[in-house]
């Protein structure tokens, strides 16, 4: 095809009032704001596959280490501020990725990780596993009450990311934690 000498045209523009594309989580992304270390549980997050389970590993092996030196007031004291602190990095996280809710964002697992093993303490390996792999259940299949409260924070139409959308980022975990503590609380009722 022959060059006809006019210029190719330009490229549609977008709307000043679109949103821009979501950004990937990387490890240079993390390092641009404390919230977003937080947020991506120091690194755990960033894992190419299955971030949420790396994230919820990650919380438990830091949760062994901090559990020799924290009694039940320290801990009490740690969950309430990472809670707290999640709220704020989960939203200003998803608001950077530009996605309500990434999945490269795992504080959500790492503090209701925390809350289920602070409070089937004292247990051996197995039963953290356990623990372990009934939180990922829940979190992963979202069964349920987990179910309603991950889609109750969802982002509407028109609506902006915000803490909203923060606090839906930290809730769907909480109740997926909630439900692991019920099933080894009916459990140890029915067979111990």
């Amino acid at each position: 095809m022959a060059w006809s000498g006019s210029p190719v045209p330009a490229a549609p523009s977008t709307p000043a009032t679109s949103t821009p594309a979501p950004r990937r989580a990387t490890a240079r992304f993390m390092l641009g704001h404390p919230a977003r270390w937080i947020a991506l549980g120091f690194g755990s997050g960033l894992s190419p596959r299955a971030p949420g389970t790396v994230g919820t590993l990650w919380a438990w092996v830091s949760f062994l280490v901090a559990d020799a030196w924290f009694s039940d007031l320290p801990w009490a004291a740690v969950l309430l501020a990472s809670l707290a602190m999640g709220w704020w990095a989960c939203t200003r996280c998803a608001q950077d990725l530009g996605l309500a809710d990434p999945g490269a964002v795992v504080w959500d697992e790492v503090v209701a990780f925390w809350a289920v093993l602070w409070l089937v303490m004292p247990v051996g390996l197995v039963g953290q596993a356990v623990a372990f792999a009934l939180f990922r259940f829940f979190d992963a299949a979202k069964p349920g009450p987990v179910g309603w409260a991950d889609s109750h924070y969802k982002l509407r139409p028109g609506e902006a990311i915000g803490w909203r959308q923060g606090w839906g980022i930290l809730f769907d975990d909480l109740v997926a934690a909630l439900c692991t503590l019920l099933v080894i609380a009916l459990w140890r009722r029915l067979f111990a």
